[in-house]
């Protein structure tokens, strides 16, 4: 059978059908501490919208690398290798722990793992075209150079109000953290080689939208945007980016999903993404 291809669970994907999604293995995401009996599934509208004085929220575990071994065995006897395509390894280890696992199975599996250099819409336009690429027969090392190149095409930006989980995480200070949450300050990150980085401050959510369309302006040749909104969402904002979009002829197909409780574990749930591909 084609390559299979394992993603970890920040992904999610601008349409919920495409192609070779039948190949697409999803990791279950891990939580710390534990889920209370009979909770089976989280959503990021769980979690506050800071840590500043709340109960800390779940933390995501990344996967183990025993479990990840087991299952590329698993997959290793349905199909002639796998691809392993992961959130960038800035907001967490499990990129070491999937290559750990490989290593493990050398010789026995064909295992190629890759750092997206993304996350949530990113990671899952990735994930998109390499499971459309394996379905029509790509063999695995011509599967792992085709979605290395598609690496730089692929960009992100994130609003980030609750940046005590990006404290959490690692992606700011405490002092960055305590004085943006007091001044209720809309951070604007994009994503520059799978790493957040401060780009603009937003003073108001209208005031994103301009944001967002400057952002898209910088590129001619996009086919596809994905929007991920926030819980609860920003609904108004992303509106007046479509309308404005709409206004100047713009004809790329726009996306929009809510965020999931593995990434709000990291940036928090009322958080807004912009992400886009080129064409």
């Amino acid at each position: 059978m084609p390559v299979a291809i394992v993603t970890d669970s920040t992904v999610s994907f601008p349409s919920p059908v495409f192609p070779g999604r039948e190949l697409v293995h999803i990791l279950s995401p891990g939580w710390q501490p534990k889920l209370p009996a009979g909770v089976e599934r989280l959503k990021a509208s769980h979690f506050p919208p800071t840590l500043r004085g709340a109960d800390p929220a779940p933390r995501l575990v990344p996967p183990r690398a025993a479990e990840l071994e087991t299952l590329y065995r698993q997959l290793g006897q349905q199909h002639e290798g796998v691809l392993v395509l992961l959130h960038s390894n800035h907001f967490s280890p499990s990129e070491e722990e999937a290559q750990a696992a490989a290593g493990a199975v050398h010789g026995k599996v064909p295992v190629r793992v890759l750092d997206s250099l993304n996350i949530s819409l990113g990671l899952g336009l990735l994930v998109q075209a390499a499971a459309a690429a394996s379905a029509s027969g790509m063999p695995l090392a011509e599967l792992d150079l085709h979605v290395r190149g598609l690496l730089p095409r692929v960009f992100g930006m994130l609003c980030v109000p609750g940046l005590s989980y990006l404290e959490r995480s690692g992606q700011v200070n405490h002092s960055q953290a305590v004085v943006g949450e007091y001044l209720e300050i809309l951070q604007v990150f994009t994503l520059d080689n799978g790493q957040l980085v401060p780009t603009q401050k937003a003073r108001n959510p209208r005031q994103l939208v301009d944001v967002m369309h400057e952002f898209l302006s910088e590129f001619t040749d996009l086919s596809h945007i994905a929007l991920l909104q926030g819980a609860p969402a920003f609904e108004a904002e992303t509106r007046a980016l479509r309308e404005r979009l709409a206004e100047e002829g713009h004809t790329t197909p726009i996306s929009e999903q809510i965020i999931n409780a593995p990434l709000a574990s990291f940036i928090g749930p009322r958080s807004l993404g912009l992400f886009a591909i080129r064409s």
